[in-house]
């Protein structure tokens, strides 16, 4: 309940846009990496441990940011009890979620050009490109969401820090 509490706190001021003129779709190009990720709606765990490890600001600011998110799915995935110990634990929780950010914008079109990147939390991802996009064991499901401070990569794991 925590976690759709949160992520409807999150998501107010898109629901206000859309309120005020209900003809027009959310714009996501106009909305920064969180807005984006929460309108979406399948993002909500993400959303929460953002908002439990006090990253939101962060990631409302210029950036730009490389973000890998993971969906819903991917966190359900983590053994019984780990989101939730995560939570409780925000020193572990922060480096995972640094963990997936990348500063910097790449795009899909460029990742074919590196083998690592270094991200925020300070190691490297490993990128593979043989069978689609790889971001160490994720997958890249769906890539270049683009936010007015980044880009969005959708990843179907969440990725753990060594």
């Amino acid at each position: 309940m925590k976690s759709l509490t949160l992520a409807l706190i999150l998501s107010v001021p898109a629901v206000l846009s859309y309120a005020a003129n209900p003809t027009q779709p959310i714009s996501r190009a106009k909305a920064d990496i969180v807005d984006t990720a929460v309108s979406a709606g399948s993002f909500k765990t993400l959303a929460a441990a953002l908002q439990a490890a006090g990253l939101v600001e962060t990631l409302k600011s210029a950036g730009p940011f490389t973000v890998f998110a993971p969906t819903d799915e991917a966190f359900a995935k983590l053994p019984a009890g780990t989101v939730e110990a995560l939570l409780k634990d925000i020193p572990k929780l922060k480096a995972i979620l640094t963990y997936h950010v990348v500063a910097g914008s790449v795009e899909a079109k460029d990742v074919v050009k590196f083998t690592k990147a270094t991200t925020v939390n300070g190691q490297d991802v490993t990128i593979g490109t043989a069978e689609g996009v790889t971001i160490n064991n994720a997958k890249v499901i769906k890539a270049d969401i683009q936010a007015k401070n980044g880009v969005i990569h959708v990843i179907d794991t969440v990725l753990l820090p060594k």
